[in-house]
């Protein structure tokens, strides 16, 4: 991450701020981006930054679960992408998502996905406790990316950030499979008119 102005006042500010958990600062319902500026909570930008933050909660939650060393160790490296992501987004007009991080991204697609029978019915989140958490990042992750869309039609975005966040969700929809037919597991398929365990 480059080093710049902007990101040493962040990191002082947020140093003060774990010395001092409460500041009584967000009671009029404002809050404090990376900058120094306040905005409102209930803004766009706000919104997507919680939604990066829930969508990396949902990851650690995902790792917890008890995945190979090699997932543990791509969504961990993920989640410090996120930081970068929400950094970007706490100092508006600062840049640190590039090419690189959507590539890292889009050929972890291409090394699980080639393991993977094709799909020619819809699942439903399900087959394992892995699978269904991955789904759930996998949702948030959609609903950051729909934000982040939402606030780019009001202020300037970095276009890399939220091309990272649709290969991501990519990412954990292929994961999700993966996960599902892991141990001899199998995805769960979706069928139409299924009312009360009897399909159509």
């Amino acid at each position: 991450m480059p080093e710049s102005k902007e990101l040493i006042i962040m990191g002082r500010n947020m140093g003060n701020r774990l010395t001092k958990i409460y500041t009584r600062t967000g009671d009029d319902g404002t809050t404090g981006l990376g900058d120094g500026v306040r905005v409102d909570k209930h803004s766009m930008r706000i919104e997507a930054i919680g939604d990066v933050d829930e969508l990396n909660s949902a990851l650690g939650l995902l790792i917890s679960s008890g995945l190979t060393a090699q997932l543990h160790t791509l969504l961990t490296d993920i989640q410090h992408v996120l930081f970068d992501v929400g950094g970007e987004l706490s100092l508006p007009g600062q840049t640190f998502i590039r090419d690189n991080y959507v590539t890292a991204v889009e050929q972890a697609i291409d090394k699980y996905n080639a393991e993977l029978p094709s799909l020619k019915e819809f699942i439903l989140p399900g087959g394992n406790q892995a699978a269904c958490l991955c789904h759930l990042a996998r949702a948030v992750c959609r609903r950051a990316e729909r934000h982040l869309h939402g606030l780019a039609q009001a202020e300037p975005i970095n276009p890399l950030t939220s091309i990272y966040l649709n290969r991501l969700s990519d990412l954990l929809f292929v994961l999700a499979r993966t996960l599902a037919r892991s141990d001899g597991g199998a995805e769960v398929y979706w069928q139409k008119g299924r009312v009360s365990g009897k399909p159509e």
